[in-house]
């Protein structure tokens, strides 16, 4: 048997990692701007991550949630004093898309309705409902494309507002910043305008902050940069740095139902101790602070590379965008001609959103000294073009 070949690979083979940095097979070291998609969040191979990993796969792994858990209470306790939402409840899963699922399906649960509003350049997932609430049709199955969902303009509230109107929306679903859509921000009026609208119309308002979320802004949460608090929140990615876990943070006034949602690998005990010791990490070494202030001089730095004669060369930066360590940079050649030289000759990896930018998605653990290193591959790759 072979692997069923869905992913364009480089040809590199990474076998070790360590805070923002990873190794390859050969022993060549690179620089991690990518965290693997956004999901190495406290850095790689964190030791007290290592150790509390470790203490619970040498006492259980795995069991049911047929029966009691308390590292899940433990998790919804502590998720909801660090992330401001105490009083919110969680249902835990596995993967990002697994978390819109359940959101959506709750919302129609609630309200009884079919009908989903969603940003154009949204990427929610690739199951079901969340790839048809994803605006790609590459990757819409004709068995997921049911008509269920509008895409609408992002920051565009006229637009919103005419769909709303019609008293027919289960649910909006938005990220507050669009990370395959290419860092594109939703403004506090549009996400304070659309909280309002939902509400006026019995719709369920969903923030998926599954890349932008869990600190990654420079807030726990992308969405309190913008004065808005959502029904549900659906988190991923970096909540357990790398072990497949996903949750949803959902408001009080839902009513939990026995049997109503489910899963069998979700909120188990190696899950759980992979995310408590995240939390662990960020409040000890205050890394949702740092997303903040080296995503600041990170952002800085990338600007200084338009006004310092690399236009010259033939290739510069036309915008950069984004909060805290989530960051796009737009170029005027495609993506793959500066990234792949990152990767094969300045040993850096970053990613990409669309056909021209770079898309940055650090461990949260970056430090300035790293910011440093990567401007310097940076100018060196656009000064070769």
């Amino acid at each position: 048997m072979k692997l069923f070949d869905v992913y364009p690979l480089f040809d590199v083979n990474i076998v070790r990692g360590q805070g923002c940095r990873v190794w390859d097979d050969k022993g060549q070291e690179y620089l991690d701007l990518y965290g693997g998609h956004a999901v190495i969040s406290i850095g790689h191979s964190h030791p007290h991550y290592i150790q509390k990993v470790t203490e619970q796969l040498n006492k259980i792994g795995f069991y049911s949630n047929s029966v009691i858990n308390k590292l899940q209470q433990e998790l919804a306790e502590r998720l909801g004093r660090i992330s401001g939402y105490d009083d919110y409840q969680l249902f835990l899963i596995n993967s990002g898309a697994e978390a819109n699922e359940n959101a959506l399906k709750l919302a129609s649960f609630t309200n009884g309705r079919t009908r989903v509003l969603s940003a154009e350049k949204a990427f929610h997932g690739r199951t079901s409902l969340a790839v048809e609430v994803t605006n790609n049709p590459k990757i819409i199955a004709p068995i997921n494309n049911n008509g269920h969902v509008t895409y609408l303009p992002l920051n565009d509230l006229n637009a919103w507002e005419e769909e709303l109107q019609k008293g027919d929306v289960c649910a909006v679903i938005l990220e507050c910043i669009q990370g395959v859509g290419g860092i594109q921000l939703a403004t506090p009026e549009f996400a304070q305008g659309l909280q309002r609208l939902c509400k006026q119309h019995n719709t369920i308002f969903i923030c998926d902050e599954i890349q932008c979320g869990y600190g990654r802004s420079g807030k726990f949460f992308a969405h309190q940069w913008l004065g808005i608090k959502p029904d549900m929140i659906t988190v991923a990615k970096g909540i357990a740095n790398g072990f497949p876990m996903a949750g949803v943070l959902i408001a009080p006034e839902f009513e939990p139902v026995y049997g109503q949602l489910g899963t069998t690998f979700g909120g188990n005990h190696l899950a759980c101790a992979a995310a408590l010791a995240v939390l662990d990490v960020f409040e000890e070494e205050g890394l949702v602070e740092n997303a903040r202030e080296v995503g600041e001089y990170l952002m800085e730095g990338i600007r200084s590379l338009r006004c310092d004669g690399i236009t010259t060369y033939g290739a510069h930066i036309t915008d950069v965008r984004g909060r805290g360590l989530m960051i796009g940079i737009d170029l005027d050649v495609p993506h793959k001609e500066v990234r792949q030289p990152l990767i094969f000759q300045e040993h850096c990896f970053t990613g990409c959103a669309g056909q021209n930018i770079l898309r940055l998605l650090p461990p949260l653990c970056l430090t300035k000294t790293e910011v440093d290193e990567f401007i310097e591959k940076l100018k060196k790759v656009l000064a070769t073009l």
